[in-house]
Order: C-alpha cells, then sequence, then structure tokens
C-alpha cells in the first residue's frame, strides 16, 4: 500500500524534476541593468540622509508644503482613513488665525497612500517614526516610477528602449528633485498616476490584444486617473491629453471601436470614483478643462456611427446633429453658469503672462517662466537625442507614437510655461530619448555584427572601414551619455543627478544653496527657532511670519500660523504683506484686528528670517561688513510690498493705508543703485516694519561677533523697534565664515501689547 503511494506521488512529480528555465544572456543583462537603474534610483534619492539627525529617530521633510501633507496623514494615521473628510470636516485651528484651515479640501491620494502602506509595514512589527517614513517614501515611489517607465517604453521599442527611458527618467532633475527625499508632495502620486495611466492606457487601446484584456487595461487605466485626479491638480493636463488624442484619432482616420470601448471604460469609471472625493465633487465635470472630454465622447460615438453602411446624407446629419449638440451643449452650460472657467495657476499655464498681473502667483518660485537655462539643466546634451527620438517617432505614425508626439510637444510646451511642470516633460523626454539613442545604435550594431565573409573580395577594405566607423560612432554615443549623465559640464563637472540630489532638506540647511561634500552638518538656525518655540510657546499662541513658513510653525513649532503655503485667503495674504510694510504703528493696527477677533489675545509673536552675506570691508583686511545675501526676506520683502499693494484701494477704504504714504509696489520703498546693484532704501522704506526687524537682527549679530574678538559692521545703524521685544534669535552664534561669509538668522520678537496699547490709549477689549 504505502510503496503503491510512493510511486504515484513519485509520478505526479517527475514532470517538476524536467522543467528547465530558459533565461537568454540578453535577458539576464537587461534585467541586471534594470536593478542596477533602480538601485541607482532609490539611492541618490536618499542622498540627504547624511544631514538628518537618524540619532533622534527622524528624518525631516524637504521644503514647505510636504508639511501640510504630513499633518493629514498624521491625522489619519491616529483618526481614521476617512476621518479629515468623514463623519464631520476637520478644521486645523493651528493654521490660518482665527478661522482655521478646512482639511476636507485636501487632495487624498498621497496621504491615504502613505496612511495605508505605513499600517500595513506597522502589521508587521517595522518600528519607524511616521515622518522618517513619509520622508523616505517619495524614494521608493520614484523608483516605482522608473520601473514603470521601463514597461511603458519597452512597449515602444523593447528592453532597450525601456531600460534608456527608465535611465533618463531616474536621473532627470526636475523628477529627482521632487521625488527625492522628504519631497512628500503631490507631485508624488502625481507621477505615478500619469506613468500609471499611460501604461494602461496605451495597452488597452492596442487592437492586437483580445477585448478582455482591452477591457482590463481600461479598467486599471480608470483607477489610475482616479488616482492622479485624486493626488494632484496638473490631472486636468493628461485628461485633455487624452481626449486630444482621440480626437486626432478622429482628424487622422484611424479611429477604431476599441478607442470607443477603451475612452469610455477610462474616462467613466476614473471620474465616476474621482468625483467622490469631497474636495472634487461632481462639479468637476463642469469644469472647463474637463467638458472638452465629454465633447470628444461624443465624436467618437459619431466616428462609430459613421462606419456603418448608411448613406452620404444621414453621415451629413449625423456629422451636423453632432456639431450642434457640442456647441448647444458648451453654450448651454456658459450661459447657465454651469461651466466654470479654469481657474488659478492652472489658466497661467496656458497663458503665462497671466501671472505678471498676479504678484500672488508670481511670488512663487517654481511657478515662474522656465528660463532656458532651466531647461538645458534639465535635458543636457540629451537634447540631441531627444531631437532624433523625435524625427523617428514621427516617421512611424502609429497610434502609440501618435500619442507620445503629442505628450512631448504639449508637455514641453507647459514645461516652458511653468518651471515647476518639467516633471511631467520628463518622462516623455526620456522614452524618446531612448527611441532616438536606439536608432542612431541600431544600424551601426548590425553593421558591427554582420559577417565579412559575405562581402565580396572587392568589398573589405569597404567593410573593415564601415566597422571601424560604427564603432568609433557607438563609442561617441556612448562618451555623450557619460559626460550627460556621470560628469556633466554644466554643473562644473559634478553629476547632474548627484548635484540635483546630493542637498539638505530645506529646513536643515536653513533655506541656504548649500549642499555636497563640502558641508559635514546641518545648518541649526531654522531647527533650534522651531525647537525654542515648541518648548516656550502655546500652541494657541500665535506666530504671525511670511506665509512660506507656515506649515513649519504650525506642523513642527507647534504654534498656531497666521498664513501658510496653501494660499486659501488671498486676502489675508495681503493683510500680511501690509503688516511687514507698513510701519510699526501700521503694522500693529492691522495685527489688533486680529487679536481682538475673539479677544483672546492670541497674536503673541512675529517672526523675520534674514540671511547675512559677510564680506571684507574696503577699509581693511581684518575687518568685515555684514549685509543682505537675498535668500531670505531681505529677499523677499518685495513680493509683500507688491502683494499687499495689490490690495491698496481695499486697505485705504478701511483705514490701514494713508494716501501719504500707500503703495502699489516695491518701488515706493527705495530704488536699486544702478552701479552696486544694491536695493537703497528711502526713509518710508527704513521705517517699515520688516526693514527694522531684519536690521535689528543684523546690529544683534555684529554685536555677538564683536564680543567673541570679530570686527563685523551692520551696513546700516538701526533702532530698537517700539513695539516688538526680543524673544529668541536663533543663529547669533554662528561663525561667519562657517557656512562661506553666510548667516541665517531666524529672529523671533514678542509683541509689546501692553506699550502699543498705552500708546494709543486703546485697552486691547477690542
Amino acid at each position: 500500500m504505502g510503496e503503491g503511494i510512493k510511486e504515484r506521488l513519485s509520478n505526479r512529480l517527475a514532470p517538476f524534476g524536467r522543467l528547465r528555465i530558459q533565461v537568454s544572456h540578453g535577458s539576464i543583462i537587461a534585467y541586471s541593468a534594470l536593478a542596477l537603474i533602480l538601485f541607482v534610483a532609490f539611492t541618490i534619492r536618499i542622498l540627504p540622509l547624511r544631514w538628518e539627525n537618524l540619532s533622534g529617530g527622524t528624518a525631516l521633510l524637504n521644503e514647505f508644503d510636504p508639511y501640510y501633507q504630513f499633518s493629514i496623514t498624521q491625522h489619519m494615521v491616529n483618526n481614521g482613513l476617512l476621518s479629515p473628510y468623514w463623519p464631520t470636516p476637520w478644521i486645523d485651528m493651528q493654521k490660518w488665525y482665527p478661522f482655521g484651515l478646512n482639511m476636507v479640501n485636501a487632495l487624498p491620494s498621497l496621504p491615504m497612500t502613505a496612511t495605508v502602506l505605513y499600517d500595513v509595514i506597522s502589521v508587521f512589527g517595522a518600528n519607524i517614526d511616521l515622518m522618517t517614513f513619509c520622508s523616505i517614501l517619495p524614494a521608493i515611489i520614484g523608483v516605482v516610477d522608473c520601473l514603470i517607465l521601463y514597461l511603458v517604453g519597452k512597449d515602444y521599442g523593447g528592453k532597450a528602449v525601456g531600460l534608456f527611458a527608465a535611465l533618463f527618467l531616474a536621473l532627470a532633475p526636475s523628477f529627482l528633485q521632487r521625488s527625492s527625499l522628504g519631497f512628500f508632495d503631490t507631485e508624488v502620486p502625481g507621477v505615478l498616476g500619469l506613468v500609471l495611466f499611460m501604461f494602461l492606457f496605451l495597452r488597452s487601446i492596442d487592437s492586437n490584444r483580445s477585448l478582455r484584456a482591452s477591457i482590463l487595461y481600461s479598467l486599471g487605466a480608470g483607477a489610475a486617473l482616479a488616482y492622479f485626479i485624486a493626488g494632484w491638480g496638473a490631472s486636468y493636463y493628461m485628461l485633455d491629453l487624452t481626449a486630444l488624442f482621440a480626437f486626432v484619432m478622429v482628424l487622422l482616420k484611424r479611429y477604431n471601436q476599441r478607442l470607443l470601448v477603451s475612452y469610455s471604460i477610462t474616462f467613466g469609471l476614473g471620474l465616476a470614483i474621482a468625483t467622490k472625493v469631497p474636495y472634487i465633487g461632481l462639479h468637476y465635470v463642469f469644469d472647463g478643462a474637463v467638458v472638452p472630454v465629454a465633447g470628444v465622447f461624443i465624436v467618437l460615438i459619431v466616428a462609430e456611427l459613421l462606419r456603418n453602411n448608411i448613406s452620404m446624407r444621414t453621415k451629413v446629419l449625423l456629422a451636423i446633429s453632432s456639431l450642434v449638440v457640442i456647441v448647444g451643449g458648451f453654450g448651454g452650460l456658459w450661459l447657465t453658469g454651469s461651466l466654470s472657467g479654469i481657474a488659478g495657476k492652472f489658466d497661467t499655464v496656458l497663458d503665462p503672462f497671466i501671472r505678471a498681473a498676479s504678484p500672488l502667483i508670481a511670488s512663487v518660485a517654481e511657478q515662474r517662466i522656465s528660463a532656458w537655462g532651466n531647461i538645458y539643466i534639465e535635458l543636457g546634451i540629451g537634447i540631441l537625442f531627444f531631437l532624433v527620438g523625435l524625427y523617428f517617432t514621427l516617421r512611424n505614425p502609429t497610434n502609440r507614437n501618435v500619442f507620445l508626439m503629442l505628450f512631448a510637444v504639449t508637455s514641453l510646451y507647459f514645461a516652458a510655461s511653468m518651471v515647476r511642470l518639467l516633471v511631467i516633460f520628463a518622462p516623455a523626454f526620456a522614452i524618446i530619448a531612448g527611441i532616438g539613442i536606439l536608432g542612431l545604435i541600431k544600424p551601426f550594431y548590425t553593421l558591427l555584427q554582420e559577417s565579412s565573409r559575405v562581402i565580396a573580395k572587392t568589398k573589405r577594405r569597404i567593410a573593415r572601414v564601415s566597422k571601424e566607423y560604427s564603432g568609433v560612432a557607438v563609442f561617441l554615443i556612448f562618451v555623450i551619455l557619460v559626460t550627460n549623465l556621470a560628469f556633466s559640464p554644466q554643473t562644473g563637472g559634478v553629476p547632474r543627478a548627484i548635484d540635483q540630489a546630493f542637498v539638505p532638506t530645506a529646513i536643515s540647511d536653513s533655506s541656504l544653496p548649500l549642499g555636497g561634500a563640502s558641508l559635514t552638518q546641518h545648518v541649526d538656525a531654522w531647527l533650534n527657532a522651531i525647537s525654542w518655540l515648541k518648548n516656550n510657546a502655546h500652541s494657541t499662541d500665535v506666530v504671525v511670519a511670511w506665509w512660506d513658513y507656515g506649515n513649519w510653525l504650525a506642523d513642527l513649532g507647534n504654534v498656531t500660523s497666521f498664513a501658510d503655503n496653501t494660499t486659501v485667503n488671498s486676502t489675508q495674504i495681503e493683510n500680511l504683506g501690509f503688516i511687514f510694510m507698513g510701519n510699526q504703528t501700521q503694522s500693529m493696527q492691522m495685527l489688533a484686528s486680529y487679536n481682538d477677533y475673539y479677544n483672546p489675545g492670541r497674536v503673541n509673536y512675529i517672526l523675520v528670517f534674514t540671511v547675512l552675506q559677510i564680506s571684507q570691508s574696503s577699509s581693511g583686511t581684518s575687518t568685515y561688513v555684514a549685509g543682505p545675501a537675498g535668500y531670505g526676506d531681505e529677499g523677499k520683502w518685495p513680493w509683500m510690498a507688491s502683494i499687499s499693494g495689490e490690495a491698496r484701494t481695499r486697505l485705504l477704504q478701511e483705514g490701514y493705508m494713508n494716501a501719504a504714504t500707500a503703495w502699489t509696489d516695491e518701488t515706493a520703498f527705495g530704488s536699486s543703485n544702478s552701479q552696486t546693484g544694491r536695493w537703497q532704501w528711502n526713509d518710508q522704506g527704513e521705517n517699515c516694519t520688516v526693514y527694522e526687524l531684519m536690521n535689528y537682527a543684523e546690529v544683534q549679530y555684529c554685536n555677538t561677533m564683536s564680543a567673541i574678538g570679530y570686527s563685523i559692521s551692520p551696513d546700516a545703524t538701526t533702532t530698537t523697534p517700539t513695539y516688538f521685544k526680543e524673544a529668541y534669535f536663533a543663529g547669533l552664534e554662528t561663525s561667519p565664515f562657517q557656512y562661506g561669509g553666510l548667516v541665517p538668522i531666524v529672529a523671533i520678537y514678542q509683541i509689546d501689547w501692553q506699550a502699543y496699547y498705552a500708546a494709543t490709549g486703546r485697552t486691547g477689549s477690542g
């Protein structure tokens, strides 16, 4: 009995013993190269860990917006995945005093992704701080993006194109910056949704696949589109790009039934899911950038009907009827007010000149028009391969290539319109550059593989020379690639990827342009200021600072911010600019209106951030002078003036501005010296609050350095502020040349309400 069972079991398992896994040498090399690319992509992205305080168990986030995303994630981890939205909206009262910030308007893709993954690793016993996890997550998702783009490139031109696409994306400066350690922001789910949608949608319209496979890919593309919409406002771009592609396919007479099926399922599912997000809602489908999706859907239906064997008269009637429906629908929505326009910064992408009329939008560096230098740093000498790739793509106008051409041309336009959108152009550039490299190498490589025995004797010399030239051509392409990705002459020989990634997070270097091997430790000014606030101020204390720093103050310093990067209240930002640009009496008048709002006396601190440039004095070799470097509020105050100047009429009517000193921009406060290039403040400028607070901090630093033997003079004299008392100045002990002559100072002043009320005869009772 036992022997019989043994024989039967042996017979059943015998076929498995004869299995042999057949893997070609080419596949081994390709997958090894892919693994190396992904490893390099991840390693480069976590280089800033060098400067983080891992001994304390925490890696900080980068820039400012990621702290807003982190606050939502932390709330979800502590209270549940839907807690910011349901059962009641979460109003964060530590932001945007006195009204708070309605967090139901937050896009959920990134915080939900982080929350789910954090809960998963916690179940498996991983003991990691949430902020550290959120700091590393962008690097992990960036690697996943490279892997997906490899699959997209592989569909376009095989493994070689896929590998080149993954490599170019992994090292693209714009994408690298927005997927490196700490960049926990909307671009993380945005780029993931973009490349995943592109991969799935292009497979769904492939007529060589079965209908079942096409439907499955369409469902996946719809889910990816919903994730994209719920994660990044730039999803408008992919919606309209896909609609434009479908419309162009009809114009090129390339329409087929598979396109209609895929388009319908993808957009139907994607929009159905996305509109369930509270911030997006059903009104999203009536947005001026989304309505064209419906218009193209009608065009596809008409194209399907016209494929049938019907009379010319019927075809004309169908075409005219569809045109009437589309135009009438748009007109009806517009006349009834249901059709909303493309608002804010999205409108300025189409027409960047609009930005000049909105200082609030123009003040954000990442929303400015891309200079040619930005584009060259992004593409490098790889632009040669991109141009060649465009040629090969245009020469072979398949459905996939039509999509790629539209993607490349439109994303390049938008990247040139707004520097932030270079990250959308990066995947298109990576794929087309890969196609260009393969298109250049392939004929030379084929020639190198030819056997000289099949060539006639009279051709031997020509064949030998041709092979030599082919080898030189392949080697030259290799040298260009190495120069572009490894040595990069445009960055002084430092590899572009290292140059972009090997810098501390913004708060760890106090927003100074520092990084590389020469920086051995983080810059403490902002970290010390945040620590002081956390230990000495209450969570209900309001700290008035320029809106850039609001998230640092609320989410790290545990105080209440006056404004932050969400820019949900432009009026309050105008008032904030007025507080800094008005004289002390005007500033206190505005601050008093907020302090008396609920009569709690919560507006207790005002903060300025200034960076000094220490340079040698012309009067002697051992004396130095401190002046503005431009990396702090000394470089941002013109925006404070312009943004508050936008509200000139309102502020005059409300009695805060007076006609004698009212301003519209920075020119009311001085002028630029044509010889030195430095700003020369006039009397009104020297009496504005931001100048007095920065200048007082500068003098205090010079006094501190004089006490320990340095001879450093301020570039201007100062007076002690009347209504602002020194609470804590971070950075006063910084050695003048510790950071190449740059000295960051975070000056926290306590507002002296008692002195103000005594001077004005007010009681503070509102």
